[in-house]
């Protein structure tokens, strides 16, 4: 009974699987069809050129030998490419013939080529052309680790929901996974620490880090050299994709269309999403509908505003890992003045120790006060409602917990009302949000100081007095 192409492919596949990692074979011969047994000349389809000269660099001896075993001494291997025109048009694939007979190489129209023959050009996007060594690195920060991350209320859930598809990247509900915030409050990082520990638990899996702006140009080189099917073929490869900022793809309708085929390929073969965004799918301009639906298909986690004590935190972690011993109150002093942005604050604690060791000068609040005041004039600043607690609490000599505690004696009521007053004057919280930062009271109780403060300021001179000085510290904060 002669054999059919399924039968000699299948058992092919049989020998090959016990000579490569399950990686591998799931990410080059699965993907490959049998098509044709013609004679002693099996003809297998392979998804891209890209593709089929990967095989030739890789597996070439591999498949010599077990086309051999199969059918012999004469045994011959063809490949059938498919091809593409103009993918992201939706245009219909064709396919092109390699018989393993001429020296040319394929192109658009039917061509042999040998089987060995060995090709130099490097479809990976990452690699510069002209290197004959393939390789797909991630592209990750090693310092954006779990471990580097600091925890607190405000990220949380978002390092939660990492940390579980880390651990089981693909098998969780959370796919894609996006990740969204304002700048500098971890995005980027978080991403990362999630390819770093999909690598280490998992070394088989190919992870990649690419920002929308890298794809994009990426794409555009494609275009260009005719090669879009090697770029989308380079990316349904990867096991965990992930893409940064991705509300830049906005505008960019060839792009957007790219990156849905590639999407729709990754998701429906169990590969791990990842995207990070200033702002989550319901509010993102530019993007076409179908790609944020997909958006959608998974988890959006926030990174929020980090609170004192984490910034804080994030402070003292930073100084423990460079070794650096730093007073307790110039890193709360930086922690209050810096509130939004974790990048800022960073660059502040640099800036400082770099003063301090350039300059041969002890790191105090004045050297603190001196930078920041240079520091954080370059951005327009809103004072926060911490620092206005903190300055208010350091003039009346007691501490923040005390004015945020359930006592009723009449100093610490005066200096949360007059908290009350300067956050409503100079912060654009609302009601609720200043009473539930000064000791959980209600927008009414916040509404009752800043008219008890107004009634005082007209009629206690004394007490305007605490309100003049109070304002001069807290301009000079701004």
């Amino acid at each position: 009974m002669d054999k059919t192409f399924d039968e000699v492919w299948d058992k092919c596949l049989k020998v090959i699987k016990d000579n490569v990692n399950a990686q591998s074979f799931r990410t080059w011969f699965e993907p490959i069809k049998p098509v044709k047994l013609a004679g002693n000349v099996l003809t297998i389809q392979v998804p891209s050129q890209f593709f089929y000269e990967w095989l030739e660099e890789h597996y070439i001896t591999l498949l010599k030998k077990t086309i051999t075993k199969e059918l012999g001494p004469e045994g011959r291997l063809e490949y059938s490419i498919v091809m593409e025109n103009n993918y992201v048009n939706n245009s219909m694939p064709y396919t092109v013939k390699i018989p393993a007979e001429s020296g040319r190489t394929p192109k658009n129209n039917p061509v042999t080529v040998p089987i060995d023959l060995n090709q130099n050009t490097i479809k990976n996007p990452f690699i510069l052309p002209g290197l004959k060594k393939i390789s797909i690195e991630s592209q990750l920060n090693p310092n954006y680790s779990f471990d580097n991350f600091v925890e607190g209320d405000c990220n949380r859930f978002a390092r939660s929901a990492s940390f579980a598809v880390a651990n089981k990247p693909g098998g969780t509900s959370f796919n894609p996974l996006l990740i969204y915030g304002g700048v500098g409050l971890g995005k980027t990082h978080l991403a990362q620490a999630v390819g770093l520990r999909v690598k280490h638990l998992f070394p088989g899996k190919t992870v990649l880090y690419v920002s929308s702006e890298k794809f994009t140009h990426q794409f555009i080189d494609a275009v260009k050299n005719n090669t879009q099917n090697d770029f989308i073929h380079f990316y349904q490869m990867i096991d965990v994709l992930i893409i940064d900022d991705v509300q830049f793809f906005a505008g960019k309708e060839k792009t957007q269309d790219v990156f849905f085929h590639i999407f729709n390929h990754l998701h429906q073969t169990g590969k791990q999403i990842i995207l990070t965004s200033d702002k989550p799918p319901v509010e993102m301009q530019g993007i076409e509908q179908r790609l944020l639906s997909r958006f959608k298909w998974g988890l959006s986690a926030d990174l929020q505003v980090p609170d004192l004590e984490t910034r804080i935190a994030i402070l003292e972690k930073k100084l423990y890992a460079d070794g650096i011993d730093l007073p307790r109150d110039v890193v709360e002093y930086l922690a209050y003045s810096i509130t939004t942005n974790i990048r800022e604050l960073e660059g502040a604690l640099i800036s400082l120790i770099a003063q301090s060791s350039l300059n041969k000068r002890a790191v105090t609040i004045d050297l603190a006060r001196q930078l920041i005041d240079k520091f954080v004039k370059n951005t327009t600043r809103e004072v926060s409602i911490e620092l206005i607690q903190k300055i208010v609490c350091d003039y009346f000599n007691m501490s923040v917990e005390m004015m945020k505690s359930k006592t009723r004696r009449r100093e610490v009521v005066q200096a949360r009302q007059i908290a009350m007053f300067f956050a409503k004057n100079m912060t654009k919280s609302s009601l609720a949000t200043i009473g539930m930062n000064c000791g959980g009271k209600d927008h009414a109780t916040v509404l009752h100081a800043y008219r008890t403060v107004n009634n005082l300021i007209d009629t206690d001179k004394r007490f305007r007095s605490y309100i003049e000085d109070l304002e001069k510290r807290l301009a000079m904060q701004v």
